[in-house]
């Protein structure tokens, strides 16, 4: 493999303690794979050669009786080590590692906790669900995790602003202190009240904030405005409404409005389709910027999501510079998610391929698309069609009556009246002010009807209604296609063994020996290529890797 070892020079040399060096090709990633210990390869009888222990001076062209020259090391790189120390810190987790906070409870209860008891911080997935059922997972929290750290989703709402603040109420009268705040196009004053309430003083000048929120965007400008302090405008809003206190208000001055900001790539969802590689570095410069401003007492922290679903990109995430790694997509294929067993199948089939973009249900009007798995549904097509229909015409009246034949028999398996009174009977109960404006304009009538299809679809999705499988929609980006590809023939294969701690883990492990080895491979450019590819690991097998 290697003719002449003479052609490399040494970084130092090697003094063995009671171990003989591996032969190179079968074991060097085993070495690698023990990532608690340094590796280093050795020049042993003209053969590069790996081993975990030993003593290593780094010494270029040095050499010392009875020593072998080293030719590369790599550190010990524990995946609880990877990502910011800040970052964990500030919210008592041992793993940079968040779980995104997938809507209508598919974060669900059972997989915040498996991710928080693991060390890991989850979102539970609020959007799109009532109040009740919000404060009844919050129930489930508190109690089976009450001194381990979870957040809960809050969702910008612009069609249904009483909504968001109604969950940002309940937020506060519950005492969740961590938010993850996705979908937004602007601030909102329930955002900034939740993050403001309660702000003070410590005898030792420390500013107090026990609200935090973690942003998810993908656009500059709208990371800056959550990089920098509330605007003074809602500021001076909420003292007049007597939500804060002069006192808070000025305190929070000097705070950004959140401490922490996902760069959101390409996913499922709510995206804009931008490209990790770009994203992350611009939001990283974003933030030295504004920490040159502003000179906040905490660092801010920038974490990464969208494609994280394997080894590598989990790997590359971190070598860029992310606080953490934020993971949606796969998590939604896992057993502890809010989803039916019917689309788990259906995810653990897809290629990357098999995503496209489809109308939002939220934000219907307004144009705004979300990213769905197109492979085994006709979903995508049919929201593509409701959003057509809408932008040509005034009313449901005005529509072809082949059109409307269509829409009764194979989207809404009713009349559009009968459509329309499902419609108004669940807005009367969550947002009456949409049913005065529908009597007024038969156009917000028509898209309200539209809308309720959207939403009930991601709702057939969730139980697994098998009468409506043509019409789930699901969240998915193209990482799915990666994480299936990357745990093709293995027991990650099978929907039912994916487990979210389990997959977390095996993505933080790879990456810890990915990075390993890239280590090694640019000290010495005689490692093969095979060496730091990993396969996923049996959770019992992890453990015994590094605990």
């Amino acid at each position: 493999m290697i003719d002449a070892l003479n052609d490399f020079n040494s970084i130092g040399y090697w003094l063995k303690d009671d171990l003989t060096p591996d032969a190179f090709d079968s074991l060097l990633s085993d070495a690698v794979l023990n990532v608690k210990h340094p590796v280093y390869l050795v020049n042993h009888q003209g053969l590069p050669a790996a081993v975990n222990s030993g003593t290593a001076v780094i010494t270029p062209g040095a050499s010392a009786p009875g020593a072998l020259p080293l030719l590369a090391m790599a550190p010990p790189l524990h995946p609880q080590t990877l990502g910011d120390r800040v970052f964990k810190k500030a919210h008592n987790i041992r793993y940079a590692y968040v779980g995104g906070a997938m809507a209508n409870g598919i974060t669900s209860e059972k997989m915040v906790e498996a991710m928080g008891k693991a060390g890991m911080l989850a979102f539970f997935g609020a959007a799109g669900l009532s109040i009740p059922d919000i404060e009844a997972a919050l129930d489930y929290l508190q109690q089976n995790m009450p001194d381990t750290p979870f957040g809960a989703n809050l969702i910008h709402n612009p069609n249904e602003p009483d909504q968001e603040a109604a969950v940002v109420d309940l937020y506060l009268r519950r005492k969740i202190r961590l938010i993850s705040a996705s979908a937004f196009l602007r601030l909102t004053l329930p955002l900034v009240y939740f993050r403001v309430k309660g702000i003070y003083l410590s005898p030792d000048g420390t500013i107090i904030c026990p609200n935090k929120i973690i942003a998810k965007v993908s656009r500059v400008e709208l990371a800056r405005r959550f990089f920098a302090p509330p605007p003074e405008k809602l500021l001076n809003i909420l003292v007049t409404q007597q939500k804060i206190t002069r006192q808070e208000a000025d305190l929070a001055r000097k705070i950004p409005l959140a401490d922490d900001l996902t760069a959101e790539a390409d996913s499922g969802g709510h995206t804009d389709n931008r490209p990790a590689l770009s994203l992350l570095p611009t939001m990283l410069a974003l933030r030295d910027e504004m920490m040159a401003r502003y000179t906040y007492q905490r660092p801010l922290c920038v974490g990464l999501g969208g494609g994280i679903a394997t080894p590598a990109s989990c790997a590359a995430a971190f070598a860029m510079g992310a606080a953490y790694v934020l993971t949606g997509t796969i998590n939604q294929a896992c057993v502890e998610a809010g989803i039916s067993p019917s689309v788990r199948n259906m995810l653990a089939e897809a290629r990357q391929a098999d995503v496209t973009m489809a109308p939002a249900a939220d934000m219907f009007e307004m144009g705004v698309k979300v990213q769905v798995l197109k492979r085994g549904t006709l979903f995508p097509q049919r929201a593509a069609k409701l959003f057509d229909l809408y932008t040509r015409h005034d009313c449901f009246e005005a529509i072809s009556s082949k059109d409307r034949q269509m829409l009764a028999e194979k989207f809404f398996r009713c009349s559009f009246d009968q459509a329309w009174q499902q419609t108004r009977d669940f807005f009367l109960d969550r947002d009456p002010r949409q049913i005065q404006r529908a009597e007024k304009d038969p156009r917000h009538k028509m898209a309200l009807v539209f809308r309720s299809y959207l939403g009930r679809s991601s709702g057939w999705a969730k139980t697994g209604d098998p009468d409506r499988k043509i019409d789930y929609q699901i969240w998915c980006g193209p990482a799915i296609g990666a994480f299936n590809q990357w745990c093709t023939d293995s027991f990650l294969s099978h929907p039912e063994n994916r487990k979210v701690v389990t997959v977390a883990l095996n993505l933080l492990l790879g990456a810890a020996v990915i990075t390993r080895s890239n280590w090694l491979r640019m000290q010495f450019d005689g490692v093969p290529p095979g060496i730091g590819s990993f396969s996923p690991l049996p959770l019992e097998r992890i453990d015994a890797l590094i605990e």
